[in-house]
């Protein structure tokens, strides 16, 4: 355990990242707030909630998911890494990627896509249609 409560090699690899955009731990202001939500006693007498800002730039966050101010610290630079590294990359950066990804996949099917996948479904219907058993009937 490390001074955000998570493994070395998760806080060595966010010191990497936020190396690779040019962050420092003296470019960034950090106050603590009072969370909200689930957590008992904890969440109403300590200020287990992070906001943090990267001075140069002037992108903020506030974080405020976890019950324990170590994990909120760790979790909110995560998020400004990842807020900072879709400015600087654009269209290449994970978080674009996965949200075109959402996209592809919400956008409406084609007139003959559609068309085979109703197909596929009467089909898989007609299979199933044929298992039922058969009544007898009494004569």
């Amino acid at each position: 355990m490390d001074i955000f409560g998570v493994s070395s090699n998760k806080v060595k690899a966010l010191h990497d990242k936020m190396a690779r955009f040019g962050m420092k731990e003296a470019d960034l202001e950090e106050h603590f707030i009072r969370s909200r939500g689930p957590g008992g006693q904890n969440v109403n007498k300590v200020s287990t909630g992070v906001y943090l800002k990267h001075v140069p730039t002037g992108v903020n966050v506030k974080v405020c998911s976890e019950r324990s101010q170590a994990l909120n610290r760790y979790a909110a630079r995560k998020v400004l890494v990842n807020k900072i590294e879709t400015m600087v990359l654009g269209r290449e950066s994970m978080q674009r990627k996965k949200i075109e990804k959402i996209r592809r996949q919400k956008r409406k099917r084609s007139k003959r896509a559609k068309e085979k996948m109703l197909r596929a479904k009467s089909m898989r219907s007609q299979t199933k249609a044929l298992r039922k058993k058969v009544e007898e009937v009494d004569v």
